[in-house]
């Protein structure tokens, strides 16, 4: 394998060498002829004459990619064997180690596809590989389980559209226009977030073959914001669709609203079932990780087998040669020779053997993986005719809940027989790749044991004076010799292998830590945004039983779905952390595993054996505790940025449930106009105007006197009302005061008791009378929080009943009225409203002429001058609002006062 480096070096080099001395160059040429290799930290090496020369096998100008792993390792490790030294390090290994190094701390690692380009990956750490096929995994589950959402929803709304057109309450093109309208902008939606995705992808992409940790990270980062802004995207599409529907629909406001909140539950339970198996196949997902390792633990254990047992047996060799060279059989140059001729004939066939090895692999892995794609693309299109066929079926509304699960079940077998179909094909490439290392093991064995024979039975009989006899006798302690070595090599790998399992075994329990500290987590979000939600809606109030639970199921909806993205998030950290810690993780396994090994080889140690250890396990204790300190600070970074996209998710929940509460509000106004307009008696209204105008009972003067009567009780009426509000208000400003100021007297007594205590004395640390400072600047703040939202509470119950009162009345007043106009006129009472016995939110002022209908400026103005502020948003205008639609009552009579008056005046 050294001999291969040669045409590799550069033309510098070889006209260097051509310009040195003679004597120099009779050096050079017998170096490379002897290949004799030295450890590396020796400048200059002594060779067999005696002399001595730098090393002519140090090349710092050549370059070690990524990918170079198992070839080039494996010769340098074989072939510091010339000498027999106990040593594990080489010139090429070394070489090796310090440019994987230097790579390894820009984070390249070769791009994979598939766990099977693994299996022949010559990368420094295949973990890293193996944690971007888990990123890759998630990727894929995320985008399917979106595909799913979609497809269901677009199949629960077709259902209910249907039911409305099979009723007759919307056309046959409404309905084909909404249902293509809604896909069409799925479509759209998916074509954004592809773009965006490809072209998170393709920056930063230097190279098409490795990636760097930190270009991942991003891509991560990038991913998970496009796919939130997809989702949020996707439910304001949904709602439009809605209300597109409610706007052009014949049904009434009641029969729509029941089908939203209808659509909302199904969607949860979508939600909940993509929840559940989001959760499931995450923890599948995992799972394959741990096997992958252990697949490819198997493989290198192969792999790294065949190396270290060929240099135990040479070694073997070398022991028996020089006992031979102490009995002065054979001389030390003699010996030399013989290592020399043996190693360089071995290690050239060992490299031949290797090479095929690893181009049968990756002929095999490449032949595995065009059958995987043909088998993929078959099982693709027989499951979407499947799903055509589920989904060309027709449906009732009160079946929606089979198909969900119908559906989802069909999804899910897909989703197996996929998975099933990729372990398979794992498991036998592996298997496969294992059976041409054994080969090669096999392959390496043979062609040693047959140049240890050839040396023993032929070169060594004519180099000494022993007899064939003798070297044959050699030849058995050589074979007897190797028995022990054997068996210390399996035990070794057994040891090795159990190490790696317990490993294993306790990232298995870390990940399982983090899956149910991210289930805390998500249950206190849940909590905690639907107690603010709940907050929110019992703040508003006036709002009936549907609506509120309407909000209610909306938030809960949105809230699964923000929550579930977050749980991605969160398992795709935690596989991105580990690769960040792949390296010293690794690092810190190969120093416990020396350690061990070590220790149970050696059961008699002398002093400096002892000390040795103790070194060693000092140096493993302080690696433990960097590693534990950068494993806290990664843990820390993460969450922080968790924490971050978490408030950003919460944001869009947010100003989409404020959409939501919103139009709620909106339809609850308008089905109180609805219902108000249609018991108004607005017929009868106008036939008695007709009546009394033509009429020849009702004089001018006795309707003018009629029409000044009322327009004096109405004047009565709103300054009562009036009187009462700024009363009202008076007193809630008082009362809020008082209660201020009985509060922050009981602050002040609190403080004082704390400094007598002694708890905010100079010798407190900073940081504690910082918490301390904190702590009382968030009472305060939570106390005046509390009593502003009493206050506002007890403002908008007192103008609620004020403005009852104000209905009432007016209604009253304009009852008396018609019925006297009717007397007056002679005109039957053919309709007779009756009072509302309904809350209502008191009312608006009608324009008037008069002095006595004063305009809503000055109760706003009272409102600004209580100095207490409204609610943000809808709260506030509801509570603006209540105080001027109770004066809808008076738009009717005054059109008939002044039609009447008109008549007068005639």
């Amino acid at each position: 394998m050294e001999s291969k480096a040669e045409p590799c070096a550069s033309k510098e080099e070889i006209v260097l060498e051509a310009n040195e001395s003679p004597l120099n160059s009779n050096i050079a040429a017998f170096a490379l002829k002897a290949k004799v290799i030295y450890p590396i930290n020796q400048k200059f090496r002594p060779l067999a004459d005696g002399s001595s020369n730098p090393s002519l096998h140090e090349n710092p100008k050549q370059t070690i990619l990524p990918n170079q792993l198992v070839e080039t390792s494996m010769s340098g490790s074989l072939g510091s064997l010339s000498q027999g030294d106990k040593e594990d390090c080489s010139s090429s290994t070394s070489i090796h180690s310090t440019t994987s190094d230097d790579r390894f701390q820009a984070r390249a690692f070769l791009k994979v596809a598939s766990f099977p380009e693994v299996l022949t990956c010559e990368s420094f750490n295949v973990k890293l590989c193996l944690c971007s096929l888990t990123l890759k995994d998630l990727m894929l589950l995320d985008t399917e389980l979106r595909k799913e959402k979609h497809v269901m929803y677009i199949q629960i709304f077709k259902i209910y559209l249907t039911d409305f057109h099979r009723k007759k309450k919307i056309t046959d093109g409404l309905l084909k226009k909404i249902l293509s309208n809604q896909e069409n902008d799925f479509e759209e939606l998916q074509k954004q977030l592809d773009s965006r995705l490809q072209n998170t992808e393709m920056s930063g992409a230097h190279n098409s073959e490795f990636q760097t940790l930190e270009d991942l990270e991003r891509r991560e980062r990038e991913y998970s914001e496009h796919v939130i802004d997809n989702m949020e995207a996707f439910w304001k599409q949904t709602d439009k669709a809605q209300q597109d529907f409610l706007d052009q629909s014949k049904c009434s406001s009641a029969k729509a609203t029941k089908m939203m909140m209808d659509l909302t539950e199904k969607m949860i339970e979508v939600e909940s079932l993509l929840s559940e198996s989001q959760d499931l196949q995450a923890m599948d997902i995992q799972e394959r990780l741990f096997n992958w390792e252990l697949m490819v633990k198997m493989i290198d254990s192969l792999k790294s087998s065949i190396p270290e047992e060929c240099k135990g047996r040479l070694n073997t060799v070398s022991n028996i040669l020089d006992h031979l060279t102490v009995k002065n059989n054979l001389s030390v140059r003699q010996k030399e020779e013989l290592l020399t001729d043996l190693h360089k004939a071995f290690w050239e066939q060992l490299a031949h053997f290797s090479n095929e090895c690893m181009q049968q692999s990756k002929d095999l892995i490449l032949k595995r993986l065009e059958c995987r794609a043909k088998k993929k693309e078959e099982f693709k299109r027989r499951q979407e005719a499947e799903q055509e066929r589920l989904l060309s079926k027709t449906f009732l509304t009160e079946d929606v809940h089979n198909f969900l699960k119908a559906y989802h079940e069909l999804i899910e077998k897909h989703w197996q027989a996929q998975w099933d179909l990729e372990e398979e094909d794992d498991c036998e490439s592996t298997e496969a790749v294992a059976d041409l290392y054994k080969e090669l093991y096999s392959k390496a064995s043979h062609a040693l044991a047959e140049l240890v024979t050839e040396l023993f039975l032929q070169t060594l009989p004519v180099v000494t004076s022993l007899s064939v006899r003798e070297c044959e006798l050699l030849k058995e302690e050589w074979q007897e010799n190797l028995v022990p070595q054997l068996e210390k090599w399996e035990n070794h790998r057994q040891r090795r292998w159990k190490l790696f399992q317990e490993q294993l075994l306790q990232e298995k329990e870390l990940w399982i830590t983090e899956y149910a500290l991210s289930a805390v987590m998500q249950k206190h979000l849940s909590e905690k945004q639907e107690k603010i939600i709940q907050g929110v809606v019992s703040r508003i109030g006036c709002l009936s039983d549907v609506s509120v639970s309407y909000i209610l199921q909306k938030h809960r909806l949105l809230l699964c779905s923000v929550l579930r993205r977050l749980t991605f998030r969160r398992v795709g950290m935690a596989a991105l952390a580990c690769m960040r810690l792949s390296r010293k993780k690794s690092s810190l396994q190969e120093l416990r595993e020396q350690h061990t090994l070590q220790k149970g080889s050696s059961l008699c140690q002398d002093e400096d054996q002892w000390q040795l250890q103790k070194a060693v396990e000092s140096h493993i204790r302080e690696e433990e505790e960097k590693l534990e300190e950068e494993t806290q600070e990664t843990n820390l970074e993460f969450h922080q940025q968790l924490v971050t996209e978490i408030q950003e998710a919460l944001q869009f929940l947010q100003q989409h449930m404020e959409q939501v509460i919103g139009q709620t509000l909106l339809q609850c106004a308008r089905g109180e106009a609805e219902k108000k307009s249609s018991d108004d008696g607005q017929d009868f209204k106008e036939r008695l105007v007709e009546s009394a105008v033509e009429s020849v009972y009702g004089t001018s003067n006795n309707i003018n006197r009629l029409v000044q009567n009322y327009y004096q009780q109405l004047g009565k009426i709103t300054e009562g009302y009036e009187g009462k509000k700024l009363q009202h208000l008076k007193s809630l400003q008082a009362e809020r005061n008082e209660r201020i100021r009985l509060k922050n007297k009981e602050n002040e007594l609190a403080l004082k008791e704390k400094h007598t205590k002694g708890l905010l004395n100079v010798s407190s640390t900073v940081h504690q009378r910082v918490v301390l400072q904190q702590n009382k600047i968030m009472a305060q703040f939570e106390l005046q929080q509390q009593i502003r939202l009493e206050s506002l509470k007890q403002k908008l119950l007192g103008l609620h009943h004020l403005g009852t009162e104000l209905e009432n009345q007016l209604r009253e007043a304009e009852q008396d009225f018609v019925s006297e106009l009717a007397v007056l006129t002679r005109v039957p009472l053919t309709v007779k409203k009756k009072p509302s016995k309904r809350s209502k939110p008191a009312g608006e002022k009608a324009n008037s002429k008069r002095q006595t209908f004063q305009s809503p400026e000055p109760a706003e103005k009272d409102d600004s001058h209580e100095n207490i502020q409204e609610p943000h948003g809808i709260t506030s205008g509801l509570c603006r609002e209540m105080p001027q639609s109770s004066h809808e009552g008076e738009t009717e009579p005054r059109k008939t006062s002044k039609m009447l008056e008109k008549k007068g005046s005639r």
